[in-house]
């Protein structure tokens, strides 16, 4: 038996760092996904911890988009359990997710290009606001000091991600390094529990990935933000996981921290291609 086949303890550990991994967030058990007649995932079971940075890795149409969206809402599966908090979670609306403390962001940048940067993660406070569309229209009393309320939190991660310079800028006009910023801004802005990056370093230069990479371990250390993402830098998977989640066609082949998977041979078959001593 290997060392990732071995129990975790359940209340959780320490890292080497010092960070505090604690008890299961999120659980996959047993995941089918289909379309149509093809199999997108095959009977994948993995779970995610509190406080932990989880990647999903794999080559393409490996099947972790299709994972991330089960996660997310998206796509309901044909068979399995999703596990949160320890409840079993029902077939549910991304909304609904979305309330439950689960924000994503996604591999195509999904953001509104004529809005400034300021109200681009405004939209990401939504779920936690709870007047009503008439009440924000009038924009008086309850609803005044409610917008107050949330553009303060709002403020607070602008200057956390350092894009106050951008800040009243259309996104439309914005490069695309900072754009993947202020999405993850926004996916903060809903102070979720459990945060899901699709590709959040793609097309980036080196320089863009090395802010991006600082700004995801200071959310998970400053916020204490569970994430879960799906990276295909390999470097960056190694240096920012705790453990790591690998699929191939569908299938899971490994699953443990980033030295047992890059010592894998499954893993270096389908994935890395090569050892890397």
């Amino acid at each position: 038996m290997t060392a990732a086949a071995q129990p975790l303890p359940a209340e959780g550990w320490t890292t080497a760092d010092g960070r505090k991994i604690g008890p299961v967030l999120m659980e996959m058990k047993n995941i089918t996904l289909r379309f149509g007649g093809v199999k997108a995932i095959t009977d994948i079971s993995f779970d995610i911890r509190e406080g932990e940075i989880r990647a999903i890795i794999g080559p393409n149409g490996a099947g972790k988009s299709s994972m991330l969206n089960v996660i997310s809402g998206f796509y309901v599966p044909q068979e399995g359990e999703v596990w949160f908090r320890g409840a079993k979670r029902p077939p549910t609306k991304p909304y609904e997710v979305a309330r439950q403390g689960i924000a994503r962001t996604f591999q195509n940048i999904a953001l509104f290009e004529g809005m400034s940067v300021l109200n681009n993660i405004m939209t990401g406070r939504l779920t936690l606001m709870k007047s009503n569309m008439a009440q924000q229209a009038l924009w008086w009393g309850a609803a005044q000091r409610e917008e107050d309320e949330h553009r303060e939190k709002v403020e607070k991660i602008i200057d956390f991600l350092e894009i106050q310079h951008i800040r009243k800028t259309p996104v439309g006009r914005l490069p695309y390094g900072l754009k993947k910023r202020v999405e993850l801004a926004r996916a903060l802005a809903a102070e979720p529990k459990l945060l899901l990056l699709d590709e959040p370093m793609a097309g980036m230069n080196v320089e863009e990935k090395e802010d991006m990479c600082r700004f995801i371990l200071d959310v998970n250390d400053e916020f204490g933000t569970t994430i879960a993402l799906i990276e295909h830098d390999m470097g960056v998977v190694m240096d920012l996981s705790d453990r790591v989640v690998v699929m191939d066609y569908g299938k899971k082949i490994g699953d443990g921290p980033p030295d047992e998977i890059r010592s894998n041979q499954a893993v270096i078959d389908a994935y890395l291609g090569v050892s890397h001593d």
